[in-house]
C-alpha cells in the first residue's frame, strides 16, 4: 500500500474526524488513494522510510498532506518543520487541518512553511465541505512544484 500513488496523506490522531476527512474526500471522487497516520512520528517514519517503512520508496511522495496540529508523541509542528527543512520532502503541500485558533499556532505554521492553515469546523456537514473543498483545490486545481 504504501509504494502506489499516494493522493493525499492525512495525519490525524483524532479517529472520527479522520474517517469524516476520508469519506468527504471519497464520496465525491477527489481523492482515490490516502493514507491515514494516527501521530507524528509514524508520519515521519513514513515519509522518510524508517522503522515499519524501511522498505517504503520514499521518492513516492503525497499530493498533499492534511496534518494535524496537536498530536502524540511528535507534534504536527515538529512535522511540518522536518518536512518543510528536508529536500526529499520540502516541495509537499502541507496543509494544517486542527481546531487550534491560536494566533501563535497560526504564525509558528507559517513560519515553519505551511502552505495552509484551516481551522476545523466544529459541525459536520461545514467539516465534510471544507475537507472536499481542500482536495479539489489541492488535487485538481492547484499545479504541483516540479
Amino acid at each position: 500500500m504504501e509504494n502506489r500513488e499516494i493522493d493525499i496523506l492525512l495525519i490525524e490522531d483524532n479517529e472520527n474526524d479522520a474517517e469524516l476527512a476520508i469519506r468527504a474526500l471519497q464520496k465525491n471522487n477527489v481523492a482515490r488513494h490516502i493514507i491515514h497516520l494516527k501521530d507524528g512520528e509514524d508520519a515521519l517514519d513514513f515519509l522518510f522510510g524508517n522503522g515499519r517503512y524501511i522498505r517504503r520508496n520514499i521518492n513516492n511522495k503525497p499530493r498533499v498532506i492534511l496534518l494535524d496540529l496537536k498530536m502524540p508523541k511528535v507534534s504536527g509542528l515538529e512535522v511540518l518543520e522536518q518536512i518543510k527543512t528536508n529536500e526529499l520532502t520540502k516541495k509537499i503541500p502541507v496543509v494544517m487541518l486542527t481546531s487550534s485558533k491560536e494566533h501563535p499556532d497560526v504564525e509558528k505554521a507559517y513560519s515553519l512553511g505551511a502552505n495552509s492553515y484551516i481551522v476545523k469546523p466544529v459541525d459536520f456537514e461545514s467539516f465534510s465541505k471544507v475537507v472536499n473543498d481542500l482536495g479539489i483545490y489541492w488535487l485538481v486545481l492547484s499545479q504541483p512544484a516540479t
